[in-house]
């Protein structure tokens, strides 16, 4: 006979609220895994590096099945900066290895994921040409910052000479430079007047994480029929059986089998596991907030680069434009993962003091923020080091444990970045399939993602091509926005809009009626925020207003089964998250 789970994990993550426990139909994704209650490997959490992991073993040819407690992306992986980088600042850690994979992997995912991983051109404002040599050596050796004292030109040469030399395999951008003060203010006229040099170099942004997530897990599930996925149903805990799912919207549990189980929960590695009966303390998580500007004079004085640079204690801060939007971040604050991560009053005071250190000039206020967002980072233990400089690099912590009467393996996945996902899910994998006895088959090193296969590389190739797709359909200006959004799996999309009728939504250009279904029908899209914020940008970008809330959960309704009551609770529950949340400005329902 089974045992009764051991301890049951009840937390929920995230910048959110539950779904409802509503006591509809098993979903299609649910009951895939339902029906067949075993993999060879399960994967408990649905951020990029678990996805990541689930595409690789996908590939494989190995059964495995992956749950998310949430939506995917939702968590630390859609709260992310933004960026693919090296990792410059990890130099100072000492942490070569990890920069050298990082470049690495930014070099490929530059071409491996072109739709959504761009260019990134990089300043760093420098007042000083001296500062900071005798305390550099300090905080490498002892990772404590001491008093804050700003990097100056020499210490910054020497390190993006470093970061050049690491990256020089399968370079894809220029080597730094280095101006001084006349040409940066040439180039920057309102960056501080006592600015006296600039040095630029290049990484790269994802615009889109959560749709890029989304592609990398479609990836997996075209790859192996057998692999299964779902968003909305979390891992509770153990018995002899299996482990214990639970299906969050309806509350429905059932046991799930495997030989292999990856904890890829991030800041909750430590939760799930106790939720197991295995009490560990890997983790010692950060929380880093962010807000969007909607704010063109701070759009024109970044001119078009990332402004990167060190805050005046000693944190580095960026401000940098996505499309017609700025970003500013990031916090870096020792984080209870029992509280909600939201950016706070103090957070968006700092947010300010970091714009004027750098454009003294540039009024900004409340009132020009649209979105804020804020996760907490799934960092190592590390007792007294400042967050800042709490290792990047990740681990794997392995365990095998008798259950049921066989032996079942635990892998922990502890740390990990977005730039480095592709190499850790490969890592992580093998970890696996050693531990399944399975070799491995083939390489994701060159392998591209979904929608970024045959993209457009120029302005002008994408122009090509939108024009070239463009057809009765779906006109130019459609195009381009599906386009942005799938990558060159717009074509896919476009097929299927081409089979109803369709039109745009009455409170934006950007979606069409005909789009929400192929967004349910193939995104597992449970709740009206799902689409806001995790496979549009729409919310990102503060662009949801009380019409496209109503409107939109009025077309999702007969689609996901809502009746009245249903409907109305979504667009309550969406306008709560995305005002108390997400910092958006979106008026209450006419009484």
């Amino acid at each position: 006979m089974a045992m009764q789970p051991q301890k049951r994990l009840e937390i929920y993550v995230d910048n959110s609220v539950n779904p409802s426990k509503d006591k509809t139909a098993t979903r299609p994704v649910v009951k895939q895994l339902k029906d067949r209650p075993r993999a060879s490997v399960l994967i408990i959490g649905g951020g990029i590096n678990g996805v990541g992991t689930f595409r690789d073993l996908s590939l494989q040819g190995v059964d495995v099945a992956l749950v998310e407690r949430g939506d995917y992306c939702q968590g630390a992986s859609g709260a992310s900066s933004h960026m693919i980088h090296g990792g410059i600042r990890y130099l100072e850690n000492g942490e070569f290895r990890l920069v050298h994979e990082s470049v690495v992997e930014r070099n490929a995912l530059l071409n491996l994921a072109p739709h959504y991983v761009k260019p990134l051109q990089t300043t760093i404002p420098i007042t000083s040409t001296f500062s900071g040599i005798t305390a550099a050596p300090m905080r490498f050796l002892t990772h404590k910052p001491g008093k804050p004292n700003e990097r100056g030109a020499l210490l910054i040469k020497a390190g993006l000479m470093m970061y050049d030399f690491f990256s020089r395999g399968g370079r894809v951008a220029p080597k730094h430079n280095f101006v001084g003060k006349k040409k940066s203010l040439q180039e920057l006229p309102l960056l501080r007047p006592d600015v006296k040099y600039t040095a630029t170099y290049f990484d790269a942004s994802v615009h889109n994480p959560e749709r890029l997530t989304l592609d990398v897990l479609r990836d997996g599930l075209e790859a192996n029929k057998q692999s299964r996925a779902s968003n909305y149903v979390s891992a509770v805990g153990t018995t002899d059986a299996g482990t214990l799912l639970r299906d969050e919207l309806t509350g429905e549990e059932f046991v799930f089998d495997a030989d292999v189980v990856i904890n890829a929960t991030g800041a909750w590695v430590d939760e799930t596991n106790d939720s197991f009966g295995k009490r560990t303390s890997f983790m010692g998580g950060t929380k880093g907030s962010h807000i969007v500007l909607d704010h063109p004079e701070l759009l024109a004085a970044c001119n078009g680069r990332e402004m990167f640079f060190e805050h005046t204690d000693g944190r580095i801060v960026l401000i940098y434009p996505m499309g017609d939007r700025v970003l500013v971040g990031t916090t870096d604050i020792d984080a209870d993962i029992r509280e909600a991560s939201v950016c706070t009053d103090e957070e968006i005071e700092y947010f300010f003091e970091l714009i004027a250190h750098v454009f003294p000039t540039v009024d900004v206020r409340r009132d020009h923020i649209v979105y804020t967002f804020s996760g907490v980072r799934p960092l190592p233990k590390h007792d007294d080091t400042q967050p800042g400089f709490v290792s990047r690099d990740y681990r794997i912590e392995k365990r095998t444990d008798k259950r049921g009467g066989k032996n079942v393996t635990s892998l922990s996945l502890v740390g990990g970045k977005w730039t480095t996902f592709r190499a850790l899910s490969e890592n992580l994998a093998t970890e696996a399939m050693t531990a399944l006895g399975m070799p491995r088959k083939t390489t994701t090193a060159g392998l591209q993602i979904g929608g970024g296969k045959d993209f457009p590389r120029t302005e002008a190739e994408e122009r090509l091509w939108i024009n070239r797709t463009a057809n009765e359909v779906a006109d130019r200006d459609r195009v381009r926005v599906l386009l942005t959004r799938y990558g060159t799996r717009a074509t896919d999309v476009m097929a299927f809009l081409a089979k109803g009728a369709d039109q745009l939504l009455a409170s934006t250009n950007e979606l069409s009626t005909r789009e929400l279904e192929y967004m349910v029908q193939n995104e597992q899209i449970t709740r009206l925020a799902d689409v806001l914020i995790r496979r549009t940008s729409l919310a990102f970008r503060g662009l949801v207003s009380e019409e496209m809330l109503n409107e939109m959960a009025g077309l999702l309704a007969p689609q996901l089964g809502w009746d009245d009551t249903e409907t109305k609770r979504q667009v309550e529950s969406a306008r709560d998250l995305l005002v108390n949340m997400h910092g958006m400005k979106i008026a209450a329902l006419a009484s």
